[in-house]
């Protein structure tokens, strides 16, 4: 193994750890009274939604932690997370991307399926992925962590494709449930862009789409569907033809937030048609 993997592996076994202590101080904070509060909306937002994005004291309290550790192991990689702002990426070479919670109205309202994602961004490029999920293929909480050209793993054990061939009938995530199912797809709605990233990796979701994500939302997900060899397609905007995702790009000062489609190329293609 060369010096760049091993440097990969030890990337991706903090990722690891990061991911489980935020899943480890999530689940200890289960059962317990969350003091909620909402992020400042545009005026326009406020308009359509005026509690859409809530934050618990557990998603400040994880991502100051998370900071913490990484400033102490990597004092020169840069750090973007969700509660702390941000989201434009900077001009380091290596940027954690963090979300310490995602799926937090999931997980105020005692609704069991949020994650925790930790991903390392090289120059733009996703390299590391690690997300907590609260369940999983295996019907528990655990990791689901992969790097750039390797194997998607779930809490260290490596998972092997499962053929669903004899599925008539797949699932995908959407942002918005569909009533039209001609293109032979049924549609869920799961509130964790992360949590589906994970699911589309490990085979429990066939496909997904997210209309306007954040980069902390997929920057973790992201290298778990590319080492099951899945597809993963963006484009800037409505206007714009649906391309391979190469990498986290935006021109500088602007914040990357682009519609982007999960999943099989089959059923990637076929989820481009309903954007």
């Amino acid at each position: 193994m060369s010096e760049a993997k091993d440097d990969l592996r030890d990337l991706e076994r903090l990722a690891v750890e990061l991911a489980q202590l935020a899943g480890d101080r999530i689940i200890a904070s289960l059962g317990t009274a969350l003091a909620v509060k909402y992020k400042k909306l545009s005026r326009e937002e406020e308009a359509e939604a005026e509690f859409r994005d809530p934050v618990s004291e557990i998603d400040s309290a994880v991502e100051a932690v998370l900071r913490e550790r990484l400033a102490e192991r990597y004092p020169t990689h840069a750090i973007i997370g969700e509660e702390e702002g941000g989201g434009e990426l900077p001009p380091a070479d290596y940027t954690w991307v963090i979300d310490p919670v995602d799926g937090t109205a999931n997980f105020v309202n005692g609704f069991p399926i949020f994650a925790a994602s930790i991903g390392l961004v090289h120059k733009g490029d996703p390299i590391v992925g690690a997300v907590w999920c609260s369940t999983s293929h295996a019907l528990r909480p655990g990791v689901y962590h992969a790097t750039k050209g390797g194997s998607l793993f779930f809490d260290g054990a490596r998972i092997e494709a499962v053929d669903r061939s004899a599925v008539k009938r797949r699932i995908v995530a959407m942002p918005n449930l569909m009533t039209d199912m001609s293109l032979g797809y049924e549609a869920r709605q799961t509130g964790s862009a992360a949590a589906e990233c994970a699911f589309v990796a490990a085979g429990l979701l066939a496909g997904a789409r997210f209309d306007s994500p954040n980069i902390w939302d997929v920057a973790g997900g992201v290298p778990l569907v590319q080492a099951t060899g899945g597809t993963v397609l963006t484009r800037q905007d409505a206007a714009h033809d649906w391309k391979d995702f190469t990498r986290f790009d935006a021109p500088r000062g602007v914040v990357w937030r682009q519609p982007m489609i999960i999943g099989g190329g089959e059923t990637a293609s076929a989820l481009a048609l309903t954007a």
